[in-house]
């Protein structure tokens, strides 16, 4: 049994559990990271790494579903549903569809900014205070259209967007391209969003590693979760490694969260109902000769595209598909595509890595945050959909607060499990 006096068991070595055991530290409580795998092996390693307020309107939009319906013949569409029998996947889909209303999306979409917003702004600091070097860049990020009447439709988006208080910038497109040699003709038009900035997330989560250890937090790896029982004013976590003891559990779990529900199945059913794995790609390069300046959203073909000076990326895509872990070559294929449709160089000259991860989706697009109901220390910091690395400094210091008895800064309502019950 491993035991300190008010420590803190965080299960889930991604960027939000390193994050929440970091601010923890720094709330001068003991940490203990579990991990399953190695630290950042999941969704944390290989995303894009855009710190995006400008995402701040939920997936759950009006005429979503339509949409994914209409794609499901189409492996490489941006958002594909696998046609398969999967009685759990259509209940959260019924649900995901009851919010894909104008109400609830602007009502999602202020919960989001605000935590993306606290996140951004704390993310200098936050960055400089622990030392991190991940090739942090406060540039913006642009969406890119060829075609007028989607740059149109986007407009929508941006009066909703400046109603949460993210700002935009409309550029013409040939305006653009003088400033922007990676891209081809073509353009109609771009948006910029100046408040989003970028970083390499390996690199970022390595820090937080590297961090949490120096002050005083361990890590222990290949750890995965076999049992979780409260025991005398705290929690016994069993592990394939052996068992753990701490006053309070925090699950930062990610994707894996509605499979850890079985251990706990009363207090945490609500997450099996309300999470589903949403799987990315992305493929990872030297950086081309013509590389773009800021991070890119190529909007036709949903691809991201993200340059730091040690390589580049092309990301993103939504594909529901379950725990299926095949490396799916249409949808890489289709990421490769979609960059050299709008850049004279969409690819990087030596291909690195070819990567798929599993994004913790809710039915509302908002992350599941604070107390588990009926379960005194033990707390949730989950589904943070394709935004983890984005929101997990604003989590992060949630999290402590909760747990620690201080008044967050941000309402935590909105994030609480029982919205699910």
């Amino acid at each position: 049994m491993h035991n300190r006096a008010g420590e803190v068991l965080v299960v889930g070595g991604g960027v939000v559990g390193l994050a929440c055991g970091l601010a923890l530290l720094e709330s001068g409580r003991g940490v203990r990271i579990l991990e399953a795998g190695t630290v950042g092996c999941g969704s944390s390693h290989g995303n894009c790494g855009t710190l995006t307020p400008s995402h701040s309107l939920p997936l759950a939009a009006p005429g979503t579903v339509g949409r994914a319906l209409r794609w499901m013949l189409a492996p490489d569409a941006p958002l594909y549903l696998k046609p398969r029998f999967d009685p759990a996947l259509w209940s959260w889909l019924l649900r995901f569809a009851a919010r894909c209303n104008p109400r609830d999306w602007m009502r999602a979409g202020a919960a989001k900014a605000a935590l993306l917003q606290a996140s951004r702004a704390a993310f200098p600091g936050w960055l400089a205070r622990h030392g991190i070097d991940c090739e942090f860049e406060e540039l913006g990020t642009d969406h890119v259209f060829r075609d007028g009447a989607a740059l149109e439709l986007f407009t929508h988006e941006l009066q909703a967007l400046a109603e949460l208080g993210i700002a935009s910038e409309v550029i013409d497109g040939s305006a653009y391209l003088r400033d922007e040699p990676a891209l081809r003709d073509g353009v109609v038009g771009v948006v910029r969003f100046p408040s989003d900035a970028s970083l390499r997330p390996d690199r970022y989560v390595a820090g937080l590693a590297q961090a949490l250890r120096a002050a005083g937090g361990e890590i222990v790896e290949r750890s995965a979760v076999t049992g979780l029982v409260a025991d005398d004013g705290g929690w016994r976590v069993a592990t394939a490694a052996g068992e753990h003891r701490g006053r309070d559990v925090v699950l930062a779990t990610g994707a894996w969260s509605p499979r850890l529900a079985r251990l706990l199945p009363e207090a945490l059913s609500p997450l099996r109902r309300a999470m589903q794995p949403g799987k990315g790609y992305s493929i990872t390069y030297d950086r081309p000769a013509i590389a773009p300046r800021r991070p890119l959203v190529l909007h036709e073909r949903s691809v991201c595209v993200t340059t730091w000076g040690s390589g580049y990326r092309l990301g993103s895509t939504m594909e529901f598909s379950g725990y299926d872990d095949a490396l799916n070559p249409r949808r890489l294929a289709a990421l490769e595509r979609g960059a050299r449709e709008y850049l004279h160089e969409g690819v990087g000259p030596v291909k690195h890595e070819q990567w798929y991860g599993w994004r913790p989706m809710t039915v509302d697009d908002l992350p599941i945050l604070g107390a588990v109901p009926g379960s005194p220390g033990l707390w949730l910091a989950t589904g943070h959909g394709m935004l983890g690395v984005s929101m997990s400094t604003g989590t992060a210091r949630m999290i402590a607060d909760l747990v620690t008895g201080r008044a967050p800064e941000i309402d935590p309502a909105p994030y609480r499990l029982e919205r699910f019950a």
